[in-house]
């Protein structure tokens, strides 16, 4: 049975991040890019940030108490003549270093980004990872490589909007499901723990994939979300099983990049058995016509909190929220940050 009203109170209740901890998230962005801007040696050459990832899409999800939630925004950058493409990650590290308050936290250098983690509160941590975005004199728009420094892509522009474009265009094929759909899965891997080794990106992308012009042709597909869930992670088992091997998987932004990097043969096998398992088990719960039975089989996959929603409940603010995804044009005004609806 499908029991569509236990899926949105147990979204509200127990998935959705609260807007609690999204004003939080973006107050402290706000405050680090402030910083960076006011740094004497690099704050002449930021203009503007992004917000990216998760946190644009409204994609996060309710951290586990003792775990952590993350914002990513491209920091704009004009280019500056001589630099490397190493400088401009080094610079941003050294302008945290240079800092009264972000001195004191921990914060260090990765491949595409510098980041910087905050101390838990209620238990639970955050950190930004802060990813320089150059405009280069040609005009071109692009990220760093630190590891090989290069420029990311080689040829050509990254366009940091086109990856939500794409987001927002399948949640319009599923009639609003699609990013429920991503954080339920999200919520699975947090829980079962069953293919943790696969990022939120690569979730994001091979769910995505499953939702075409085509495949949303038929209305009764996405009707409502466990609907659509079903259909969606049924898809991608299908398109697993075709690939033993870990297959080739681009950026949906086009801009030429892809994310082969983010995991590996035994990352992907894992991946493909699992949702192998969990898309018969969502089948079986789907299809049973018994009521308790039914509900025993979803609570064998979310856990004993997916219930009968609460008679009088009152709903978070995070259920009821509903700003939009961050789209060309939305850059870093409050009113148009992404909210968990």
């Amino acid at each position: 049975m499908e029991h569509a009203t236990y899926f949105q109170e147990f979204l509200r209740e127990e998935v959705n991040i609260n807007d609690s901890a999204l004003d939080l998230l973006e107050s402290r962005v706000d405050a680090v890019f402030e910083a960076l801007r006011a740094d004497e040696e690099v704050g002449s050459i930021i203009s503007d940030m992004i917000p990216q990832g998760s946190w644009a899409h409204r994609l996060i999800i309710k951290p586990k108490p003792g775990g952590d939630f993350d914002a990513d925004f491209l920091l704009e950058m004009q280019e500056v003549k001589g630099w490397q493409p190493t400088r401009y990650i080094d610079e941003v590290y050294y302008a945290l270093k240079r800092h009264s308050v972000y001195s004191k936290q921990e914060f260090g250098r990765k491949c595409r980004c510098v980041f910087l983690k905050y101390a838990p509160k209620n238990d639970i941590g955050c950190h930004l990872d802060i990813v320089p975005f150059v405009t280069l004199q040609d005009g071109r728009s692009v990220i760093v490589n630190r590891d090989d420094d290069v420029w990311e892509p080689k040829f050509g522009s990254t366009d940091p909007q086109a990856f939500s474009e794409w987001v927002y265009r399948r949640d319009e094929l599923t009639d609003k499901s699609f990013r429920k759909v991503v954080r339920l899965m999200k919520y699975l891997r947090r829980e079962r723990g069953s293919f943790n080794g696969v990022k939120s990106v690569i979730l994001t992308t091979v769910l995505g994939m499953q939702v075409s012009e085509i495949s949303a042709f038929n209305p009764e597909r996405y009707k409502n979300l466990p609907t659509a869930l079903v259909n969606i992670v049924e898809d991608l088992d299908i398109w697993l099983q075709a690939n033993p091997a870990k297959p080739h998987l681009p950026n949906p932004n086009g801009d030429g990049t892809n994310f082969d990097h983010r995991w590996s043969q035994q990352t992907y096998a894992n991946f493909r058995d699992r949702i192998h398992s969990i898309a018969t088990s969502m089948r079986a719960a789907y299809d049973e016509p018994d009521k308790a039975a039914s509900i025993k089989a979803w609570q064998d996959l979310f856990g004993d909190k997916f219930r009968p929603p609460q008679q009088g409940a009152s709903k978070t603010k995070a259920a009821v929220s509903g700003s939009p995804l961050i789209l060309p044009g939305s850059r870093t005004t409050r009113s148009s940050r992404p909210r968990a609806g």
